[in-house]
């Protein structure tokens, strides 16, 4: 049972690519940096008695590392996997053996896009999913864990 009087603890993944936001491909995933949603999510994340802790790499391996370090640290995961949704098992597996309540987000709507982008392999393993909207996927994303987590204290 959490202690509905101290913040929870969230863990913000971001994969490949996404250091490069506000400059890559802006019509599809807009104009905004990194630093400029992380700060947005920390607002959000204040709002919520939460506290939300981003990292940001293009490299699996750190992601895998970190989702393991997430044990005993953080009450739940937001995770925006980029590309590595798309073909990682080593990400998926990562999610599953900590068993931490996790929600996938992403900026545009993956299954309107190429065929290659409409299977997740993180999918299976998270209690939610949320696509499409831009910025707001992120903040919605971390409603939505914040909720599922606080819902226990009801």
């Amino acid at each position: 049972m959490l202690n509905s009087t101290q913040p929870l603890s969230i863990l913000v993944l971001h994969g490949p690519n996404l250091n490069l936001l506000g400059q890559r491909e802006p019509g599809i995933y807009g104009s905004l940096t990194l630093a400029e949603i992380n700060r947005l999510l920390e607002e959000e994340a204040f709002k919520l008695q939460a506290k939300v802790f981003s990292v940001q790499s293009n490299h699996e391996g750190i992601l895998v590392d970190t989702i393991h370090g997430a044990l005993g640290e953080y009450q739940g995961i937001l995770i925006n996997a980029g590309a590595y949704t798309h073909t990682s098992v080593a990400l998926r597996d990562a999610i599953a053996a900590v068993n931490l309540p996790t929600v996938e987000v992403h900026l545009s709507n993956i299954y309107r896009r190429e065929d290659f982008r409409h299977h997740s392999y993180i999918a299976p393993v998270v209690i939610g999913q949320i696509s499409g909207f831009g910025v707001p996927s992120y903040l919605l994303g971390l409603q939505a864990l914040v909720n599922h987590l606080r819902k226990d204290e009801r």
